[in-house]
């Protein structure tokens, strides 16, 4: 996926994959991790996320990544602050009350980006990514997170066995529909993966799609 497909989104405001609430699955399932108070949380294609307030609440530093300034921008705008950014390594950087959010390409961060990171929460950047990003992505989380860590991982994937209609390819556009086999192939052996929870069934004009919610640790 180009970087100007999502500065385009973000620039005329079509961000539906936006969600104005706290993820459900974040306030169910975060307990099941075994991340310690304080630790570190890594929120990659971060966005605008309100999760990372929520995750903020329970004490933990965040980490956001979120290729578009725009985003980064109007995330602490929302909140009523205005954060100037400093460049950084080629990555612009906003920092208030225990929040980081850094501008650039996610699959591009650096080794020292990663250091202290105690738990990764990704709700839509797994699918927001065609295959060969995908690949990329875990090749890059397996790569430099420490044995011991946790992740939360929330996926979409399309129900039944007809799945022409459902975007496989990067011309069609996010989300993907990426199912526990595919998961399983990025991410193990590096990490344990264990199918928490699977969402009703949601008829769309792409079919029946279901939210797939997993805990994923690093061994």
């Amino acid at each position: 996926m180009e970087h100007n497909f999502w500065h385009q989104r973000w620039q005329e405001g079509r961000i539906g994959f936006h969600q104005a609430d706290i993820n459900p699955w974040l306030e169910q399932y975060w307990s099941k991790l075994r991340v310690e108070p304080g630790a570190k949380v890594l929120v990659p294609l971060c966005g605008k996320s309100r999760d990372m307030l929520w995750l903020r609440e329970q004490e933990h530093e965040v980490l956001g990544v979120e290729l578009s300034d725009i985003a980064t921008r109007d995330f602490f705008h929302e909140q009523g602050v205005e954060v100037e950014a400093v460049t950084i390594d080629n990555y612009h950087r906003r920092e208030r009350d225990g929040i980081v959010l850094l501008t650039g390409d996610m699959l591009e961060l650096p080794w020292e980006a990663f250091r202290g990171i105690g738990a990764v929460y990704d709700r839509a950047a797994l699918i927001a990514l065609p295959p060969a990003m995908r690949r990329r992505y875990a090749e890059r989380l397996c790569q430099r997170i420490e044995p011991g860590v946790e992740m939360l991982l929330v996926t979409l994937e399309l129900v039944g066995d007809d799945r022409s209609q459902f975007p496989v390819t990067e011309a069609d556009g996010p989300p993907f529909s990426v199912f526990e086999s595919e998961v399983r192939e990025l991410f193990e052996p590096a990490f344990t993966v264990i199918a928490l929870a699977a969402g009703e069934k949601v008829e769309t004009p792409r079919g029946i799609e279901r939210e797939m919610v997993y805990l994923l640790h690093r061994q």
